[in-house]
């Protein structure tokens, strides 16, 4: 009787995943055309695949090879702070910060240094390696989630908008996203806590699993380990520069054509960075509240938060047409780097993030968490920026 019953209950699960799976293909064909017709209704059709076909090519040729040369320099930049032990000695200064701020071992601090440098996922082979691990609690190892992320791709946004011609404002948005990745961390730990209360002291890895000593490395020529870390870690730019392509292209393409309007003369001629500019109408409803949290004095900016939510390589591919269109000042920058640094992606990442570890299931804890973070990151950076004006100013 009960293997009837599984049985039926088997051939019942399937029956209702192949309803869902038929009406999910119907959602999204009519959220597909549906997009396309309107855009088409109001471009043209041929005018809008014209614009999508341009602004994807300028991007690639204009945007995509400036942030895949900057990815190879801080790719070889920071290999070289990793064999000559400047990142070691980063996460012995850092290391008394981290307990009374985030709540964190001081190990945790090279997570910090070496997604500063890289991406996210650099947190990902510290977490697995068990000798970095072992010195967690297991509420503060699912906590690095949050943490790490916070500080992804730092390096290159940083050095994107120096190159942009902003100086001191991008360490305004640094220090913003220090403070939204102490109120991440902090409120992820929270969450952990109160499901599971147990982990509040359970150990992350066997107790009896100690930090080893690190393995000498080869007896190698000063001239051979600086040219392998330029080499190495330029290839390694490579490919996160090729990771950054589809992100980029797609993602900024269809966020442009949401921002910007018709062509200088008011006509639609298919040229790149045409659009319908919806994204700008809907947020100047209710800009008063971007104007006051952020200090946006554009409706237009709001489009590089939302992009930076799936990649924050795409966000920055925003910012050059931004600064054409004379939009940014430096308090945007500041906010810029703060919510491009401490969200930097996370909604495309923290899955395959908390997948990696084995905690799953509190994606969702995690991303609230996170965006919580990013919007006080971006706070932090508008207020440091206007008392930084106001201290320069006196």
């Amino acid at each position: 009787m009960s293997t009837y019953k599984q049985a039926a209950g088997l051939i019942s699960h399937f029956k209702r995943r192949k309803s869902m799976g038929r009406y999910s293909g119907i959602i999204c064909l009519a959220v597909v055309f549906g997009l396309f017709y309107f855009i088409g209704q109001t471009m043209g059709v041929a005018n809008m695949l014209n614009t999508m076909m341009h602004t994807a090519h300028d991007l690639l040729l204009n945007t995509v090879f400036y942030l895949m040369g900057i990815c190879v320099l801080t790719g070889a930049i920071g290999r070289i702070f990793v064999e000559f032990g400047v990142v070691k000695m980063l996460e012995r200064l850092l290391r008394p910060l981290m307990r009374p701020l985030f709540n964190l071992p001081g190990v945790a601090s090279l997570g910090a240094v070496m997604t500063f440098l890289s991406d996210n996922p650099a947190i990902i082979s510290l977490a697995s390696d068990k000798r970095f691990s072992s010195y967690f609690k297991k509420f503060q190892f699912i906590s690095l989630t949050n943490f790490g992320t916070a500080f992804g791709m730092g390096l290159l946004v940083m050095v994107f908008m120096v190159g942009q011609g902003f100086y001191w404002q991008p360490l305004v948005g640094f220090f913003g996203a220090c403070c939204g990745c102490i109120v991440s961390t902090r409120i992820m730990q929270y969450f952990v806590i109160k499901n599971f209360p147990h982990y509040l002291t359970e150990e992350a890895t066997p107790l009896d699993e100690k930090l080893e000593e690190e393995k000498k490395p080869e007896e190698k020529s000063t001239f051979i380990r600086v040219l392998n870390s330029l080499l190495d870690g330029g290839r390694t730019g490579v490919d996160v520069g090729l990771a950054i392509i589809p992100g980029v292209l797609i993602i900024s393409t269809l966020v442009m054509i949401l921002t910007f309007g018709p062509g200088a003369e008011g006509e639609y001629t298919g040229a790149a960075y045409e659009g319908i500019a919806i994204l700008p109408w809907l947020a100047g409803k209710v800009n008063f509240i971007f104007e006051w949290l952020f200090g946006f004095t554009d409706p237009h900016l709001i489009a590089f938060p939302i992009t930076a939510l799936g990649a924050v390589g795409a966000a920055l591919g925003l910012v050059p047409n931004f600064i054409a269109q004379g939009w940014i000042d430096g308090n945007a920058i500041a906010v810029f780097t703060a919510i491009g640094m401490c969200w930097s992606g996370y909604l495309s990442t923290h899955t395959a993030m908390l997948d990696s570890i084995g905690y799953r299931e509190l994606t969702p804890k995690a991303i609230v968490a996170h965006t919580i973070g990013g919007l006080v990151a971006a706070i932090v950076a508008h207020l440091a920026f206007m008392l930084t004006e106001l201290l320069i100013a006196l």
